[in-house]
């Protein structure tokens, strides 16, 4: 039996004994370590007084009072789960369908869903051949189960970008913004890796050491082994082949609403950031995008048309202030990390200027002095003076700075132009800076 064996079974149980973010249960954990906690919540230990004692305190700190009567009626709503226990059952099956169970004492266990606190679930059932990437590796794409044509347009681009720029894209292999998010993640995620990396990585190997980052995540509602819904069985297969599916209830589970607003706050832990593309007024999409923001990640939403109740939601987040507009994969990227963007995201879009424009960040005068700088022939700065309307010392200033920020190029014989850039074509003659 290796060391973490016992640690497998009694998070094993755990997650099949009790709900996802019982907050009882949560504390149970904490206060007594997971294999003493799945033997309390079984019935087959007695908690002490001592036991007690510190899951109280830890439900107090929560805001729960009663806490006898809380701990009470937990233990009689976990007990009758404790005849169907088999936790040796459900390792044994996640395996037959090429997953694992990953739990918090495992070196793969995923650093980000710790900001959960005691929220964090005791484990996560997986199947595909991927493994979790880190947090800034992952972006989150949720929105309506009725998407509109608008909005599945704007998910698979989105998607796409992301992957191509070597993100994960998670979602919750619903219908809708979901199923085309793991769709177009699947297709341009297809394309990178090719039929060769497909087929040494395998669709039935567990992840591990040595699995790539999947280019989709779903995180499900129910087992692993149940494909919700039965209409997207074979896009979920395909995630699970090509990318990874992720559970925090066992093998067998059914997905219910409550398991379905728990599985929303792990997107949000997993992701970097959310978007929501499409919600309406009291969309699920928004829980997802609630948690995000309580957990200090970026939030973004795509604008819609004001007559579209599938973009409700998405103008509720923006009119609160909680999400920033994004309108496509380099604004996201934005959200993930506001300082850092790869040079490929400096692309045109659809009404954005791409590259940054010479004049941009320039003084008013500098403005004025560049556009008098000729690019095809070098002109005396007196020249510069009167077409610019500045005065002898602004323009020597001016020029100075021009070309240390690579604008302006000086000649051997005291004159200035425009210095070009790369793959920059020259510009028709200013009748204003070349006239004689």
């Amino acid at each position: 039996m290796s060391p973490l064996e016992p640690i497998l079974l009694a998070r094993a149980a755990l997650s099949r004994l009790i709900e996802p973010s019982d907050t009882v249960g949560q504390a149970l954990v904490a206060a007594a370590g997971p294999e003493t906690a799945a033997l309390v919540a079984a019935g087959r230990q007695r908690a002490g007084t001592t036991l007690r004692r510190d899951v109280g305190a830890l439900l107090e700190e929560r805001g729960v009072r009663g806490t006898d009567r809380v701990f009470a009626e937990a233990l009689e709503r976990w007990h009758p789960r404790a005849a169907d226990l088999a936790p040796h059952r459900d390792l044994q099956t996640v395996h037959r369908f090429g997953g694992r169970m990953l739990v918090p004492e495992d070196a793969d266990w995923p650093s980000a869903l710790a900001d959960l606190g005691q929220a964090m679930p005791f484990c996560l059932w997986t199947r595909g051949s991927g493994s979790i990437p880190e947090l800034g590796r992952c972006l989150a794409l949720v929105g309506s189960r009725d998407a509109t044509s608008y909005g599945l347009a704007v998910t698979g681009d989105l998607a796409a970008g992301l992957v191509q720029r070597g993100r994960t894209v998670i979602s919750g292999g619903a219908y809708g913004i979901d199923a085309q998010a793991h769709r177009s993640a699947l297709a341009v995620g297809g394309i990178q890796q090719g039929p060769q990396t497909r087929a040494a990585r395998g669709g039935n190997r567990p992840s591990g050491a040595g699995s790539t980052a999947p280019p989709t995540i779903a995180v499900l509602a129910g087992g692993v082994d149940r494909f919700y819904p039965a209409g997207n069985e074979d896009l979920l297969r395909a995630v699970a082949d090509t990318g990874l599916i992720l559970s925090e209830v066992p093998p067998g589970s059914a997905p219910t609403r409550w398991r379905f607003l728990q599985r929303n706050r792990l997107i949000a832990a997993l992701a970097a950031a959310t978007v929501v593309v499409e919600a309406r007024w009291r969309s699920g999409a928004l829980n997802t995008a609630h948690h995000a923001a309580e957990l200090g990640r970026g939030v973004g939403a795509v604008p819609g048309s004001v007559y579209s109740a599938n973009s409700a939601g998405c103008h509720r987040l923006l009119r609160e202030g909680s999400a920033a507009c994004v309108s496509d994969a380099a604004e996201v990227l934005e959200l993930s990390d506001p300082f850092v963007l790869a040079p490929e995201d400096n692309t045109d879009g659809p009404g954005r200027a791409g590259a940054l424009a010479d004049h941009d960040g320039l003084s008013v005068e500098d403005i004025l002095l560049l556009d008098a700088l000729p690019l095809r022939k070098a002109v005396p700065p007196q020249k510069l003076s009167a077409v610019a309307g500045l005065g002898p010392a602004a323009v020597r200033a001016g020029l100075a700075r021009l070309e240390l920020s690579g604008l302006a190029r000086r000649t051997g014989e005291g004159l200035w132009q425009r210095a070009k850039r790369p793959g920059q074509t020259e510009a028709p003659p200013n009748p204003l800076s070349e006239g004689d």
